[in-house]
This record gives C-alpha cells, structure tokens and sequence, in this order.
C-alpha cells in the first residue's frame, strides 16, 4: 500500500474517535464537569488512556478543538442563509448567527471560552479561525467606500474577531446577559464599521 494510501486510511480511521472524544467532552463540559481529567474523558468515551492525548496532545488542545468546532457551525449556519449584499448587513447576519451558535449551549460555550482565555502551552487557532468568519461575511466590502473598501476589507476581520471576542469575555465572566450579548457585538461591529464608512 503506498504511504498516500496508508495516511488517509490512518485519517479516516482516527476520525470518528477524535470526534467520540470531542462529544465526550462537550457531555462532560454540559453537564457541568469543566475541571474533567483526561483520564475521566478517556474513560467516559470509552477509550484508552493515551487516545486524547495521541489524538490532541492535551486538555487545552481538546478545548481549541471545541472553540474549533463552534466557529465551524457559525460558518455553516451563516452559508445556509440568504446573503444580503452589504456588507455591514452580512456582518450584523454574522453576528446574529455566531450569538445564536454561543447560546445554543451557554453552559458549554462558557467552559469553552473560559478555558481557551487562560495562557497554555497548547497552539491554538482561534484568532485565525474567528478572523476568517468575518472576512467571510465581509466578503468583498460591498457598499464601504471605493476607496478604503480594501483597507477595510484587509483590516476590519481581525479587528471584528477582536471584538467579538472581547464582547464573548464579558459575556463568560457574566457582565452581559445572554439579551445583551447581540446588541453589544451589534454596537461594536457598528462602531469598526463606520470608521470606514467615509472616503
């Protein structure tokens, strides 16, 4: 068999316990076990000891995993909804939509961004991942100014991560209620938007 071959069949074969061991800690984390030990997690997924850890490497890389995952279903949900055309439209849909992703499951949602805001050895991607999301909904800038439209387009993503990360940090501390959670993100995005709303 060529090595092409035995990777991808090693890939296949590893993926349905990665995810067995990412839904036995969302169980955990839902039902309020946020301090769970790998070891516990291996068992509750009916895996070996080593199968998280050869499979993440660590608690924190499952957590970013998690983070992973929520980002993921915002794109899906945000793809699976008619597009207005502009911009600031598509970001506000995007807002809505990663607001109703987070309070799905606010218990879970909280551990998750509770734990990938402590300092880890862990490399993560949440920054890139959650860029990513609002370039997307960003898209090409359509309706900011000709002229600052790529600038805005280059910069405003990571500004927007930035700020929906910061309103998701208040949010997991609870000094925003789950009501205000949109209108907060709402009003920052509103505010980054509209420093490039003029030529």
């Amino acid at each position: 068999m060529s090595e092409d071959k035995m990777e991808t069949r090693t890939k296949r074969r590893g993926e349905p316990v990665r995810q067995r061991v990412l839904d036995t800690a969302e169980r955990l984390l839902r039902d309020g076990k946020a301090e769970f030990s790998m070891r516990e997690l291996a068992s509750e997924a009916g895996v070996s000891f080593a199968t998280p850890f050869n499979q993440f490497g660590s608690k924190p890389a499952i957590i970013h995993a998690l983070s992973g995952r929520r980002i993921d279903s915002m794109m899906t949900r945000f793809d699976a909804t008619p597009q207005p055309p502009l911009a600031a439209d598509r970001v506000a849909l995007a807002i809505d939509i990663a607001v109703g992703v987070m309070l799905d499951e606010p218990i879970v949602n909280r551990a998750v961004m509770a734990w990938i805001g402590t300092g880890s050895a862990a490399s993560g991607e949440v920054r890139s991942n959650s860029t990513a999301l609002w370039a997307h909904a960003l898209g090409d800038g359509t309706g900011l100014p000709s002229l600052r439209r790529d600038e805005a387009c280059h910069i405003l993503p990571g500004q927007l991560a930035l700020a929906f990360r910061g309103a998701l940090s208040f949010w997991t501390a609870g000094e925003l209620a789950d009501e205000e959670l949109g209108p907060a993100a709402r009003q920052i995005a509103d505010t980054l938007l509209r420093a490039y709303s003029f030529d």
